[in-house]
Formats: structure tokens, sequence, C-alpha cells
């Protein structure tokens, strides 16, 4: 049981591979945007604590690695929570705790590390993270994601200067501090948390994936590749898991094949990208909220990859 981003308490579930002593955390289960109301969003108080908090727990139970997802976020806080739920210190010019939240960063004035978690330095932390933006700036979290976590243009500005405040300040104590490097804007700033404060790297998500599951050895003994994602678009040969999954399937000749529950004209391009055939499983008009039912879209994906598949095996009994 972790904290929400506003504080309640929540359910939050990860995964352990016992034989690799490793956890693997989504940080949208302890702070992620669909936790949090409508009317509630608001990233001054939102915080990051329960991502700290779910990583403390795995430590305890003796996990050293770690693979994180930072995606979804309804926190814009720098990562500051969740290095407070792991001993960091963060103080204002008085010596006292500043609150959870962006708003935290105002008045903060040190970050001390004496109560830090020991094991932490022994923990190494593969960050999966689809974003390329920096921490601040026209491009950083507040001004690019603020809005959709409940930031009105007065506060993204207040966000953006706190959070630059906040990198100058870790800049003095930590080397690894940098606030411009690639991904460090992921999830309100979490990526520059992991970057500066762990020992930790950015990686794309789809890679960390495919690596850790060893999705090669199974797709060198396949006869068809499918794959697929909720929307199929240009967006999709941006680095994102259906290409992921079609370049592995190329190294060994395989077809690849992939459905989603809408495609647009754009994604032609997946075509270049390694993926042989596509096709959206929406079967008649229906609302977006009707499609994304569990049991429609399940009943949806089963009727088309019949079709494709019963077609496939029309052709191989005409040739």
């Amino acid at each position: 049981s972790s904290d929400l981003p506003l504080g309640d308490k929540v359910d939050a579930a990860y995964a352990i591979i016992e034989e690799a002593k490793m956890a693997v955390i989504e940080m949208s289960a302890a702070a992620g945007i669909t936790l949090v109301p409508d009317e509630k969003k608001n990233p001054l108080f939102t915080t990051t604590y329960g991502v700290g908090e779910m990583i403390w727990d795995a430590i305890e139970k003796g996990c050293r690695k770690f693979v994180v997802g930072i995606g979804g976020s309804a926190t814009n806080d720098g990562g500051i929570g969740m290095l407070q739920a792991l001993g960091y210190d963060f103080l204002n010019s008085k010596g006292n705790a500043v609150p959870y939240g962006a708003k935290g960063l105002e008045d903060l004035a040190e970050i001390r590390k004496e109560h830090v978690l020991p094991e932490l330095a022994q923990c190494e932390f593969k960050v999966a993270c689809d974003v390329t933006n920096p921490l601040c700036g026209s491009q950083g979290c507040s001004a690019v994601f603020g809005p959709q976590k409940g930031a009105d243009p007065a506060m993204i500005q207040q966000m953006d200067q706190w959070l630059s405040s906040y990198a100058a300040l870790a800049g003095k104590s930590f080397p690894k501090t940098n606030p411009a490097h690639a991904g460090a804007g992921a999830a309100g700033g979490l990526g520059f948390a992991f970057l500066t404060f762990f020992h930790a790297t950015l990686e794309s998500g789809v890679n960390i994936i495919l690596e850790e599951t060893h999705l090669s050895d199974y797709i060198k003994n396949a006869d068809i590749v499918i794959t697929g994602e909720g929307c199929l678009d240009g967006q999709t040969v941006m680095g994102k898991a259906p290409v992921g999954v079609a370049k592995i399937a190329r190294e060994f000749q395989k077809p690849v094949l992939a459905f989603s529950g809408c495609v647009t004209e754009d994604a032609k391009a997946c075509h270049a990208a390694g993926i042989d055939a596509f096709f959206p499983i929406v079967r008649g008009v229906i609302s977006l909220e009707d499609a994304m039912q569990t049991d429609h879209a399940k009943q949806n994906m089963t009727d088309t990859v019949e079709q494709v598949f019963r077609m496939l095996r029309t052709f191989q009994n005409i040739k």
C-alpha cells in the first residue's frame, strides 16, 4: 500500500523476478494521472512519494535491480517525492522539510542525503522512457505536460522556474546533474531524479522489454509474428513497441502482422518499418468508450484475427 498522488492510500502492484532479484515497477501505479479525478488535478500538490515507497518495499525484499516505467504521471515535482520517501531531505531556508508536490520546490534551499536508505547505493535502475523532453524550458515537462495535469499558464511558469532552481541546487552536490538530458523531463521531472540521484539509465521502453523478455528467442522459431497497439499511426514508427518487434522479426525473415483498435492514414509508414500488413479490429460504428471496454475489445480482437488467419489458410489451400 503506497501513497496516491494526493496522499491517499492505494494498493500499487509491482513484479519481482526472484532469480534476478529484480523489481519491475510502473510509476503510474502509485502516481498515475488516472488515479486523480479531473476536478482534483493539480501538479502543485501531486507527489511521487508513493513511487519511492514501492522502491523501498522492493529493496527490503532483496531487490537490487530495477526496471521502472515512467509514463502517465500526475506529477510535476521533479521526483522529490520519490526521493523523500527514500530518505533524502529536501529543506527550506529554516531547515524544515518542504511540502510534497511541485509546491515543495518553491522554497527548496538544501538537499541532504545523510538519511538515505543505505542499500540504495547498491541498486541499479533501467528506466523505461519514451520521451526526450528536457527538465525545463519550452519543451520541458511543465510546458509540455503540465496542462494535462491541471496546470494553468501561471503555474507552468512558476513550476518551470522552481525546477530550474532545483536543478541548479542539485548540481552543487551531485556531479551527474544535467537538466538538459533527453528524458529528464519525463513524468514531471522524475527522469531527472533517477539520472541525478541514482545509478540509472534512461532507455527506450520497448528496447528494455525486448531485451528482458528475450523475445528474439521466441521469434526465431515462429511462423508468423503478431504485434499491435491501441492506435497504429505515424508515431508508431518513432520507437514504439510494434516496430521494435518488427525489427527483430526482420532479422529472422519472419512475416509480421499488426492489429490495433484503430488505424490512421499515416500508419502506412509502418510498412517500411517492417510491418507487412495491419488491421483495425473495430468492426462497426461504436463510441470510443464502448470500443475500449475489455469484453468488446477482446471479442473484436478475436473475431478479426480469426478472419485474417482463415484468409491465410484459404490461400495456402489454393496453392
